[in-house]
């Protein structure tokens, strides 16, 4: 298969301070030529996918974001784009298989709202996510369902507009670190605790079930431009 040309819209690499993690952003918003192409690439599976996806801005931004994955990974393992085969665990999240499945090179994905992020590291767990900061959702009855009763008190400490932005600082780390552990929301959220407040250092707090993680965790703030709150989880042990 023929490699398609240069992204639409370039990755720009987003740098951190964990060592040896490598983070990209990329715009999904593509035109209908290129959403054609990247199609090319993808599996089987991802194309089944794609049909059952009821918005034509979700396939989209599938399509893209699929296509970026491959584009941003193969550089890593000195391979072409069309050589990746992923497989999803029972979560969604993506793993490589095939000649590539016992490299070692561990990766993450997130999107929201037209933007997409991806984390690369070598041997050691990694998990991003990103959100676009909403000013319609009642942060508060959300953080009762998902988050621990000290994230809760703590975000109700404080003043309403920093109130919201501790609310994403919360699920932008918790769902980082969840999906470097290869879960996600749909598992317990509120059995471990994060820093929330704007301006404290992210951090796991807590673990209810294993304190031992806390000290096996890195988690970092993304800075990716206005509108958006992400966040990096890195195993270091």
């Amino acid at each position: 298969m023929p490699y398609v040309g240069a992204c639409v819209v370039k990755p720009r690499k987003i740098d951190v301070i964990t060592r040896d993690a490598y983070v990209w952003c990329v715009s999904l918003e593509v035109d209908k030529a290129s959403l054609e192409s990247f199609q090319l690439f993808l599996s089987k599976d991802e194309r089944n996918k794609i049909k059952r996806l009821r918005f034509e801005k979700a396939r989209n931004n599938f399509i893209a974001a699929r296509y970026y994955l491959r584009l941003i990974v193969a550089p890593y393992l000195n391979a072409e784009p069309e050589d990746l085969e992923f497989k999803y665990n029972r979560y969604g999240k993506p793993l490589l298989t095939g000649k590539f499945e016992n490299t070692g090179t561990c990766f993450n994905m997130s999107h929201s709202h037209g933007l997409a992020l991806y984390a690369i590291m070598s041997g050691q767990a990694v998990g991003v996510d990103i959100e676009k900061v909403r000013p319609d959702l009642d942060c508060i009855k959300i953080a009762e369902r998902y988050f621990s009763p000290q994230e809760v008190e703590a975000l109700r400490r404080l003043p309403k507009d920093p109130q919201r932005q501790g609310f994403f600082n919360c699920w932008t780390r918790k769902e980082a670190y969840l999906k470097a552990k290869g879960e996600g929301f749909s598992s317990p959220a509120d059995r471990f605790q994060v820093s929330l407040a704007p301006g404290e250092p992210a951090a796991l707090l807590g673990h209810s079930s294993d304190p031992s993680e806390v000290s096996k965790w890195s988690i970092e703030d993304l800075d990716v431009g206005g509108g958006y709150t992400a966040a990096l989880a890195v195993e270091v042990t």
